[in-house]
């Protein structure tokens, strides 16, 4: 199974906020995630692109690599915390506060899916084959085909006789 790793270093904003457009497309297709991500109303959304970009790229490099990009998926997408710039601002009565600028890692892992091969059926397999297919049956606790009867109505008044 083919791999890579594509990594952006230093990008302006909380590994959080990456974080959660990361989680979007953990997991999709190549493609699928890239549309995910151009539809994606952040402003982060755009870097993670440019980082997925350069994974597949990356992918395309190797020499195992067979070619069919839509066999690729994004196998690890994760935003880890970088160094914080510390800056002043002024506050009120000679005070100040402190602003903390922080910077996000961005890492995509893209993968080729293993292609599926058809099994070839034995000389055993033969005689399951000209039994027909059994149909599970669905029975289940609890639930019931119809429901209970309910009563007729309300009795204006009086009461229903026990019997």
């Amino acid at each position: 199974m083919v791999e890579a790793i594509a990594t952006a270093r230093g990008i302006r904003t909380s590994a959080q906020k990456a974080g959660l457009v990361c989680q979007l497309i953990r997991g999709k297709g190549v493609n699928q995630a890239l549309a995910t991500l151009q539809f994606t109303r952040k402003t982060i959304a755009r870097e993670i692109a440019k980082v997925l970009r350069s994974a597949v790229a990356n992918v395309q490099q190797q020499e195992a690599f067979s070619g069919d990009i839509d066999r690729l998926y994004v196998s690890a997408a994760y935003a880890n915390q970088g160094p914080s710039m510390k800056r002043v601002r002024p506050a009120p009565m000679g005070r100040a506060y402190r602003v903390v600028k922080r910077t996000a890692h961005l890492t995509v892992q893209v993968a080729e899916k293993p292609l599926k091969i058809a099994k070839v059926a034995a000389a055993g397999d033969a005689a399951a084959e000209g039994k027909p297919a059994r149909a599970k049956s669905s029975t289940s606790k609890g639930a019931s085909d119809s429901a209970p009867a309910k009563s007729a109505g309300k009795t204006r008044g009086k009461t229903a006789a026990k019997v």
